[in-house]
């Protein structure tokens, strides 16, 4: 009897599954949480309570000294959690299976990496280098990405946890910058009896536009959200009661926007891809002197042309009299909430990757992984990724199948 190719994939499928489930076992890995040196970043990837749950189902946990510092977690508390306190960086990266960061490895980092390390970490696409790809490729590292790891429910859990904390923070931000003493408006944002509020712009209706719609109603804000999925829209007004103004990302209503907004908030992102670029020079010339913009997705390279990335050292710059707030780790600010929300959300899939006896049965098996993986055996494993660079890539499930 003849298969045709759906029966001849559905078999190979089924025997791979098979195949896993024979070797399944769980490891001790061996887990390196190096101290973030990059761009002001103030997060750690695990609480010490992270590191003790990991610790319990028999993992080895190594923290470089003072990782967890800026977010108020002491050596004194991982090493009670049954961590192991490294002075070396070096070490930690060549004593290491698996290295779990927040920002991605830096060029001193990517030289300590080693071949069939497993990487876990945010990517930042607005600011990924082919160099970086080719290092971790030429390594053979299996490099899995915050950004891309997504569940069954086609929700991106890391990227919402921090897109939450964006969202809400961007707003406060915006606030501040208002003022006099930072060149703003010298405007309150929720106004007071016989006083207007200031008028809040928000550019794209997902989850860091409706945290930060949130916000700006809470200080009384008149908040307008304009994207150009009219679904996302109607379900933000629905979640918000109809207290927002919607309107399509068109250049008509855009142009309109820019010349009342006091505050612009950028939250325009396809999950996965680099943020669509919205707004140009001449809207942002519109702008009233003294407003203000947050690309709150810079880190994804940002969706107003004026926006440049700053740093929490130096968050602002000012183009066309107009204040521009473009730091791309914004939740680095607000580092021990962070850090709970990241710890929360991974210590999960690292539990996962030690149940498997193997990376490949890990992934085979566990669909976030899977799909957050962008290089695997040495093959970048994401369209996206291959389209922005002009690289050669493979799907995943192929890379495993050809492994049995």
């Amino acid at each position: 009897m003849e298969l045709n190719p759906l029966d001849t994939e559905q078999i190979g499928i089924q025997t791979l599954e098979k195949s896993l489930m024979k070797s399944s076992s769980s490891r001790s890995l061996k887990i390196g949480l190096p101290k973030e040196i990059s761009n002001d970043e103030r997060r750690v990837s695990l609480t010490p309570e992270g590191v003790s749950t990991l610790v319990a189902n028999g993992h080895e946990v190594s923290i470089e000294k003072n990782a967890g510092i800026d977010g108020h977690f002491s050596d004194q508390e991982y090493s009670e959690a049954g961590a192991e306190i490294s002075y070396s960086a070096e070490e930690l990266f060549n004593e290491s299976e698996l290295i779990v960061k927040v920002a991605p490895p830096t060029y001193a980092e990517q030289e300590w990496m080693q071949p069939n390390q497993i990487l876990v970490s945010a990517l930042h696409l607005g600011h990924t280098k082919y160099e970086f790809l080719k290092t971790l490729i030429e390594k053979g590292v299996c490099a899995i990405g915050y950004e891309f790891i997504k569940g069954q429910d086609g929700e991106f859990p890391i990227v919402r946890m921090m897109h939450e904390i964006t969202g809400s923070m961007a707003v406060q931000i915006a606030t501040h910058y208002l003022e006099n003493s930072s060149d703003g408006q010298g405007i309150m944002l929720g106004g007071i009896s016989g006083v207007p509020p200031a008028t809040v712009v928000i550019l794209g209706a997902g989850i860091t536009g409706e945290y930060a719609a949130r916000t700006a109603l809470g200080y009384g804000a008149q908040v307008f959200v304009m994207d150009n999925n009219l679904a996302a829209l109607r379900r933000l007004e629905n979640a918000l009661d109809r207290r927002i103004v919607t309107a399509t990302a068109n250049h008509h209503y855009l142009t309109k926007a820019m010349g009342f907004a006091d505050v612009v908030i950028g939250a325009a992102l396809t999950e996965g891809e680099r943020a669509p670029c919205w707004v140009t020079e001449e809207m942002v010339q519109l702008m009233k002197p003294g407003s203000v913009i947050v690309d709150a997705v810079i880190d994804q390279g940002g969706c107003i042309a004026t926006s440049e990335a700053t740093t929490h050292s130096n968050p602002v710059f000012t183009q066309y009299d107009v204040v521009h707030y473009c730091v791309p780790n914004i939740p680095s600010n607000v580092a021990r909430t962070a850090t709970h929300a990241l710890s929360n959300v991974l210590v999960p899939y690292l539990l996962e990757l030690g149940d498997a006896s193997t990376i490949q049965e890990c992934l085979w098996g566990n669909s976030a992984l899977r799909n957050g993986t962008y290089i695997y055996k040495k093959h970048l494993t994401k369209k996206s990724l291959a389209s922005l660079f002009d690289i050669p890539y493979r799907e995943i499930e192929m890379l495993i199948a050809s492994q049995i």
